[in-house]
């Protein structure tokens, strides 16, 4: 069996890559300078790189095959991995850094400008730009006519972390220059700390959103309810379904997903269908008034009537799946 395939690969390696060559020159910078601005961003890199890499793990882990412990694969270790990420985000990024930006905003701390800071950071703004390019790239070849809304609430959440830390890390950049800026010409150090602070107040907010987005996909999130309502549509347009119970659905991994439901089965549109090769009509004239050619029917047609149901599900699972290849899990009960 084929492995899935490497949904954000390219905008999470290239993340992983450029965010540790922007570290090693962030913390350069703050050796430099002494500027707490620059330090929350090198810890803010820092964070970053190590998220990617733990994005890395849950995006090779959640490939693994199904195998009979796991049926259904191992498509949610990237949401697992995607929330060790996030909370690493929250504790590494925001804790760290605020702490050491008040730190420096009560004590106060000594500053001295470099014009290598200013170039360090317009490095890292060009590399963080470019991440965050590749990253958008493949959420909009995914989502090529979605709004953004939805590509927020649909999208692979590590792709997602790729685009929101990277945005953070162009804002961040911005952030720490204006705060080295200010302090250079107004001689005001406070200015670099309170940079320092609302980076990673910024970078809270995000570890709180990504937090929650891979909450919703690990407690088993339904399908988009669109793609819910044309399912339900083709099971409904089949003459053999009259009604439809207990629908359920669930995200296992990116373009992976499974639907359950119950269906109430048409007995004439079967009939019809048992029957169009007149097998009910050649059947009745072979047994009038003969019991034992009547027992011989009814087994006959208690044996075709389940084969007859199962290919009619057969036919209507192709359907979906010709509609929507990401739905790879369909079971289909007679109610």
């Amino acid at each position: 069996m084929k492995k899935p395939r490497r949904s954000g690969f390219l905008p999470i390696v290239a993340a992983f890559f450029g965010n540790f060559l922007v570290t090693l020159a962030k913390f350069a910078g703050f050796l430099l300078t002494g500027s707490g601005s620059m330090f929350s961003e090198a810890i803010h890199s820092l964070a970053d790189t190590a998220n990617q890499f733990l994005l890395f793990i849950g995006l090779e882990k959640s490939r693994k095959l199904a195998d009979q412990e796991h049926p259904y694969g191992h498509g949610r270790e990237r949401y697992i991995w995607a929330l060790i990420s996030a909370c690493g985000i929250f504790f590494l990024g925001c804790g760290v850094t605020v702490y050491h930006g008040f730190s420096a905003l009560w004590n106060g701390h000594s500053f001295v400008y470099s014009n290598w800071a200013i170039l360090i950071l317009a490095v890292s703004f060009v590399v963080e730009s470019i991440t965050l390019l590749l990253a958008v790239r493949e959420v909009h070849q995914h989502f090529p006519k979605a709004k953004w809304k939805t590509i927020s609430q649909e999208a692979d959440p590590a792709i997602m972390a790729v685009i929101m830390e990277d945005s953070l890390a162009v804002v961040g950049v911005i952030l720490a220059a204006a705060g080295i800026i200010l302090s250079r010409f107004t001689g005001h150090d406070y200015w670099d700390a309170i940079g320092s602070i609302v980076i990673g107040l910024l970078l809270g907010v995000v570890a709180v959103v990504l937090v929650n987005k891979n909450r919703h996909f690990l407690i088993t999130k339904s399908i988009p309810q669109k793609m819910a309502d044309e399912v339900k549509d083709i099971l409904l347009a089949d003459p053999s379904i009259e009604k439809i119970y207990d629908f359920k659905s669930a995200v296992f991994d990116i373009d992976k997903y499974l639907i359950k439901c119950e269906v109430e089965f048409n007995a004439s549109a079967m009939i019809k269908d048992l029957d169009r090769h007149n097998f009910l009509a050649n059947e009745y004239k072979d047994i009038q008034g003969n019991p034992e050619e009547f027992k011989k029917f009814c087994v006959d047609y208690l044996d075709r009537v389940p084969r007859l149901v199962g290919k009619k599900i057969d036919e209507i699972e192709k359907k979906i799946k010709e509609r929507f290849p990401e739905i790879v899990f369909i079971d289909i009960e007679i109610n």
